[in-house]
């Protein structure tokens, strides 16, 4: 399997995440970045994130520039917190099926006020 963006100049944004063969034994696999920035869809204000990702591979996992790369496009996009959570859990499991994941975002203080949102995969039934 051939990465798309290790070893490439990109000079932009992704909007999918390239993956490879999850090694045999590992359970558990956990990223995380404080470079997430996203702006408020109310004010224009800029957000500023940290992110972790945490899921139990099935059959592949996330190559870790692509995720730099996926992140990047948030920098444009005006959405709230919790649908930052979200919108990566989905991507995630859309590129990887992995057996779980969960997303949390740490929207750091604006307004003295922070905000963690998680999103899961399975998601709790109600």
């Amino acid at each position: 399997m051939e990465s798309k963006y290790l070893g490439k100049t990109v000079q932009q944004p992704i909007d999918e995440l390239d993956t490879f063969e999850a090694p045999e034994g590992v359970t558990t696999v956990t990223m995380t970045s404080d470079e997430l920035t996203s702006s408020c869809p109310i004010t224009g204000q800029p957000d500023f994130y940290n992110v972790s990702i945490e899921y139990a591979p099935k059959e592949l996992c996330i190559e870790s520039k692509s995720l730099k790369l996926f992140l990047w496009g948030f920098r444009d996009k005006a959405m709230f917190a919790e649908k930052i959570a979200a919108v990566i859990c989905d991507r995630v499991v859309q590129d990887i099926s992995p057996r779980r994941c969960r997303v949390m975002t740490f929207q750091k203080a604006r307004g003295g006020i922070e905000i963690e949102s998680v999103a899961e995969f399975p998601r709790a039934t109600d």
